[in-house]
């Protein structure tokens, strides 16, 4: 608690920085708090954060922004709900990963199926407009069947919003996953398996597939989005707001805004002595380009709507796209053989096999990615 006390400070001082740069005119119509389930901290150190957060920067009191938090509903209940829901909060996400015991026990995450469903309902109690709930496929022990009896219970609760992430075994990276054993994975063929059965049920069930790993009720504002064309996809996930400046906040936050990016500092350390020094806490940034602005639209417009108007991106970016991405193109002519992709003269249309894997569509107009090629990622399956 004290530890969390004294970076509380820092994060103080530092909303007091950022929002020193930014007109009061522009209202926050999206709060995130999030970065590792942040309701670790106690009861009056969140509402003295979103006191200094209203202070700082102009945050809306109509309840229609979308204002959303990570919460392990091992740490939440009843009381802690009600207060997230009076500070502001109309949208939460519930990390789940799956409800199988011999899957829990691998992870070291044992979460029953009673107290999630508690925290479930103590948001639709109080109101909050929409719930996610976040499930991991790929985790030791998984079986199609054994995730099928999740998908079963979760589809039972009903929540707004699902994300299925797919689990990144990085050892190396994350000391945490050095006591799972790689024989208890699950196969590349099974996750695949796993990922197709997922679809298939939430699809069944009335959800839609907005891309990504991500699904929603087809009244939810990001199906709604899609459906109009509007739906827009940053480092954070989907948003139904592409035209909003991003302030990151916090230890290895990163900022997006307008055409450049930021990131803070990566430990504690350097976090703490810069805004000590009363200066601001990011250690790198970059300013998009032209080509880097072309990219990012190619991809958003992919990874969001599972098409790309090429007449419009030669038209906004001044580009002949054909001779532009060549390159891009023939990278892609496998992909069309396997019908993933439809490329004609004027689009390029992802057909539904393909939406399983527009990871790796995307990642064929990544000039980044093609300059690296012996970096380390974490595996698409």
């Amino acid at each position: 608690r004290s530890r969390a006390t004294t970076y509380l400070a820092r994060l103080h001082r530092e909303i007091e920085l950022q929002g020193a740069l930014y007109d009061r005119g522009r209202r926050v119509d999206q709060l995130h708090w999030g970065g590792g389930t942040p309701t670790f901290i106690s009861q009056d150190e969140m509402r003295e954060l979103m006191d200094i957060t209203r202070r700082h920067f102009t945050l809306r009191d109509d309840d229609q922004g979308e204002y959303s938090i990570e919460v392990d509903p091992r740490e939440a209940n009843a009381e802690s709900i009600a207060l997230l829901r009076a500070l502001g909060f109309n949208r939460i996400s519930l990390g789940v990963q799956d409800f199988d015991p011999a899957v829990q026990k691998a992870v070291n995450r044992i979460q029953t199926e009673e107290e999630t469903f508690a925290v479930l309902a103590a948001a639709r109690g109080n109101g909050f407009r929409s719930v996610n709930m976040d499930l991991i496929y790929g985790l030791p022990l998984q079986t199609v069947a054994s995730f099928a009896r999740t998908l079963d219970k979760i589809i039972g609760a009903g929540p707004d919003r699902l994300s299925i992430f797919n689990y990144a075994h990085l050892p190396q990276m994350f000391k945490s996953q050095r006591q799972i054993e790689d024989a208890k994975l699950p196969s590349p063929q099974m996750k695949l398996d796993i990922l197709q059965l997922t679809i298939e049920k939430l699809t069944a069930a009335g959800y839609v597939y907005i891309g990504m790993d991500h699904f929603a009720k087809p009244d939810d504002e990001l199906a709604v989005a899609q459906r109009s064309g509007t739906l827009y996809r940053n480092f954070q996930g989907y948003s139904t707001h592409a035209d909003c400046d991003l302030v990151g906040l916090g230890m290895t936050a990163i900022s997006q805004v307008g055409a450049s990016y930021a990131q803070n500092m990566r430990t504690l350390d350097e976090y703490y002595a810069r805004l000590d020094a009363g200066e601001l806490a990011v250690f790198r940034g970059v300013e998009l380009d032209a080509d880097d602005r072309l990219r990012r639209a190619v991809i958003t417009s992919l990874i969001c709507h599972f098409t790309l108007d090429i007449p419009r991106v030669e038209r906004e970016h001044g580009v002949r796209f054909r001779d532009y991405f060549a390159a891009e193109l023939a990278d892609l002519a496998a992909m069309r053989q396997d019908g993933l992709l439809t490329v004609r003269d004027d689009r390029i249309d992802v057909e539904p096999r393909g939406k399983l894997l527009i990871r790796n569509i995307c990642m064929v107009f990544d000039k980044y990615l093609r300059q690296q090629p012996g970096r380390r990622f974490s595996k698409v399956i």
